[in-house]
């Protein structure tokens, strides 16, 4: 390393959000950037550790130690070189992946300020699209032609893997752009969709072909492919069937996401089919992150305010989790940039009815609880606190996450990955599940 006492001399420094007061305004994205020098300072912090915990935490093996080296002594070229050795799209996992390697960094172990991979990774790639280090490749192709169901992280990661081995991909995508939940599940403010134009254009140059607005429903329409991938994710929510479900105001939290996202590239929807959350009181069912987008795009929306509830209790308020000690990801209580913007958070709530007049939601019967040891063993039991209470709400998302689908068996050259494959996880989770599956893929095709 070029400074190994760097960790010693300098503190973990964040670039921080934009002012809440100016970015509850608009739907730009919240994050600032550090200037070159502190952002190099950053990659100094990196201390080359014996056992390098970053490699194993991350899902794709990422190797942060090497690329902030070369990011400290301003080889950026070098640096994003390496970094896309292992990450086809950094751009992505720079702004939204929760970072696995820095709760697993031994400087977090130890004074709980780890490196700043994720946003280094960022400004990696930002300044390998500025300064002209991306080129497009034009692999030699081996005439064998494989189909991707399905244009999220994982089947894009797949398709690029494998058109970069010489495959010709086709990818076929139900919606009318390519991103998966990158771009109808993730607000702009987290990542704005320029970022994923600006990939795609690279991935059609490069030879990949998409059909969008396609939907596969037989696998036999896809007979002229050596293989097959779905990347389908995970289609269905799970949804809250109590009393009152079908009132006027109660939705998924993904129709009001996507619908957002839609909005913002242009596309219309009446007054009757708008989701909106100006002038209401707004309740956000699930205390994960699709909940905190919920909240952040509420306020955008103009809400009078915002209450978000979980069935779970209350996550630890601290860096440390006793109960998962590092080098794991630790379970603690997570306040995003959507909570600092004005948010009341309740943990050991229970949904017990939708209330409305004339057939539109105006409260929620919620019912306080706790949790008890189960004398059988397994899931606790939930036991009632208190009487049930009204929450006062004109606009409710539910945010509890997703069902993981059932696959039939299929062919031996269709292969399942992301999180259609494993149920809901992280985007680089899904990502290094289609860059395995892709290596399976070209394993299969050679042995044929």
């Amino acid at each position: 390393m070029g400074n190994p006492k760097a960790f010693l001399e300098i503190h973990r420094q964040e670039a921080g959000y934009r002012p809440i007061h100016d970015r509850i305004h608009d739907f730009g994205e919240v994050e600032q950037t550090l200037n070159t020098r502190e952002r190099k300072l950053q990659a100094s912090r990196c201390m080359d550790c014996g056992v390098p915990f970053c490699h194993w935490a991350c899902p794709l093996g990422n190797k942060p130690p090497e690329w902030n080296d070369a990011l400290y002594k301003g080889n950026w070229e070098l640096a994003y070189r390496l970094l896309t050795a292992t990450n086809p799209f950094p751009e992505f996992t720079g702004r939204i992946c929760p970072a696995l390697c820095e709760k697993a960094c031994v400087l977090n172990l130890i004074e709980h300020e780890p490196t700043t991979n994720r946003e280094d990774e960022a400004a990696i790639t930002e300044a390998a699209f500025r300064e002209g280090y991306i080129t497009v490749h034009h692999p030699v192709r081996n005439g064998k032609k494989v189909a991707v169901i399905g244009a999220g992280p994982a089947g894009l990661a797949a398709a690029n893997a494998l058109n970069l081995m010489g495959y010709s991909v086709m990818v076929f995508e139900k919606n009318e752009a390519a991103g998966g939940l990158l771009r109808y599940g993730i607000p702009n403010f987290k990542l704005n969709k320029e970022i994923i134009e600006r990939r795609m254009k690279l991935l059609e140059e490069e030879g990949i072909e998409f059909q969008y607005n396609k939907e596969i429903s037989e696998l036999s329409e896809l007979s002229e492919y050596s293989a097959i991938i779905i990347a389908t994710g995970t289609p269905t929510a799970r949804d809250l069937n109590i009393p009152g479900r079908e009132l006027k105001g109660v939705y998924l939290a993904l129709d009001l996401l996507s619908q957002q996202n839609r909005v913002l590239a242009g596309m219309e929807f009446a007054k009757d089919e708008r989701i909106t959350a100006k002038d209401k009181d707004v309740l956000v069912i699930g205390g994960g992150d699709t909940g905190s987008d919920c909240i952040g795009t509420a306020h955008r929306q103009g809400c009078k305010s915002v209450t978000q509830i979980e069935i779970m209790p209350k996550p630890v308020d601290g860096p440390v989790d006793p109960k998962n000690p590092w080098p794991n990801y630790p379970r603690t209580l997570k306040t995003t940039s959507s909570h600092e913007e004005g948010c009341t958070r309740r943990w050991n709530i229970n949904t017990l009815e939708f209330l409305g007049k004339d057939g539109k939601l105006t409260g929620v019967k919620v019912q306080e609880i706790d949790w008890e040891p189960n004398p059988n063993g397994g899931r606790p039991l939930m036991v009632e606190k208190g009487q049930p209470e009204i929450i006062k709400a004109e606009l409710v998302l539910l945010a509890m996450g997703f069902l993981k689908p059932e696959h039939p068996q299929y062919p031996e050259n269709v292969f399942v990955c992301g999180d259609s494959q494993s149920g809901a996880s992280l985007v680089v989770r899904a990502m290094a599940s289609g860059i395995e599956t892709a290596r399976k893929v070209d394993n299969y095709l050679r042995e044929k």
